[in-house]
């Protein structure tokens, strides 16, 4: 005796979207042109939104393009034709009347050496307190952290002058210590970005260490500072653009050519010569600013792979 299954057969009426959709495994309705519609779309907003970025981009590149190309230019093609976009002929001269017309060398050393150790006392002072905001408790830990990274909501122009009387109170004023010192242990921003990157590190590092018998100095030199590495070198980068560029209290604080910093000479030497000749300017803006320019064009990505790493959008 043998079984007879009866034939499936579909549902009597006609067929629907629906129908076709349950009895037809895998079919996806196409809407709005389907698939290949989606994609032109896409290539669309993807293409409109590069040319918006290419023309943002030319646009903030054109003024230093401009500054280069006018630092090659001659006085008389200056003077003759102003908009004129290509040097003709080349001259390389605005570059060494320059140089020698100020000590550009002596400016150059100073914001070297300032920045440097800058740099190091920030790096020590910031991965040092972000580790305590981050990993140590106490009371009112939370609360400290707050009003500290609060003070740079604070504008430097409102404490400009009792900064200066406290430099002067301490002798400081006319000297490298007022620019060096407080920017080591003033420096919000930095603890901040240590912390996070603190933050971001697994904890079982440090308890497999306590385990081990390793105190809070043990924990932090062996074991959180190298894995600080990233941060570290982003921050140096950071740091050292913004000690290079500061001009506001290096112009209220140092008094002496022998101490001016590369802004401060530049400030000077555009007072002496903007209105006689573009060129010399043009040549005295690009010595001071293409080392800086160099250094981030280098160190930008790891800038941006440091900042995704540290957690700051999801913290």
């Amino acid at each position: 005796m043998t079984l007879q299954t009866p034939p499936l057969t579909a549902p009597p009426g006609p067929a629907t979207d629906s129908t076709i959709a349950i009895t037809a495994p895998g079919y996806r309705s196409r809407g709005r042109g389907g698939p290949r519609a989606d994609r032109a779309r896409r290539r669309v907003g993807s293409t409109a939104l590069h040319v918006v970025l290419i023309v943002a981009g030319i646009g903030m590149v054109f003024p230093f393009v401009w500054m280069l190309l006018t630092s090659f230019k001659t006085l008389p093609q200056l003077l003759q034709n102003p908009l004129e976009f290509l040097p003709s002929p080349w001259t390389f001269d605005n570059y060494t009347q320059a140089w020698n017309a100020v000590p550009f060398g002596q400016a150059y050393l100073n914001s070297a050496y300032i920045a440097i150790l800058v740099v190091v006392g920030t790096l020590i002072t910031a991965s040092m307190a972000g580790y305590a905001f981050a990993r140590i408790r106490f009371r009112g830990s939370r609360v400290l952290f707050i009003v500290f990274l609060a003070t740079q909501m604070i504008p430097k122009q409102v404490t400009l002058i009792p900064f200066y009387l406290l430099m002067s109170n301490l002798g400081w004023v006319d000297s490298h210590l007022a620019l060096i010192v407080p920017g080591i242990i003033a420096n919000p921003f930095a603890v901040f970005l240590m912390r996070q990157f603190v933050l971001a590190l697994p904890k079982e590092l440090e308890e497999a260490a306590i385990v081990d018998g390793a105190g809070r100095w043990r924990i932090f030199w062996s074991v959180v500072l190298p894995n600080l590495r990233p941060g570290l070198a982003a921050l140096s980068i950071i740091v050292a653009l913004d000690v290079w560029n500061a001009f506001l209290f290096p112009l209220v604080l140092l008094n002496s050519p022998d101490l001016f910093t590369v802004p401060l000479l530049l400030n000077a030497f555009e007072s002496q010569q903007g209105s006689v000749n573009y060129g010399l300017v043009m040549a005295a803006s690009a010595i001071a600013t293409v080392p800086m320019l160099i250094v981030f064009v280098i160190g930008q990505r790891k800038i941006l792979n440091s900042m995704a790493a540290s957690g700051l959008g999801g913290r």
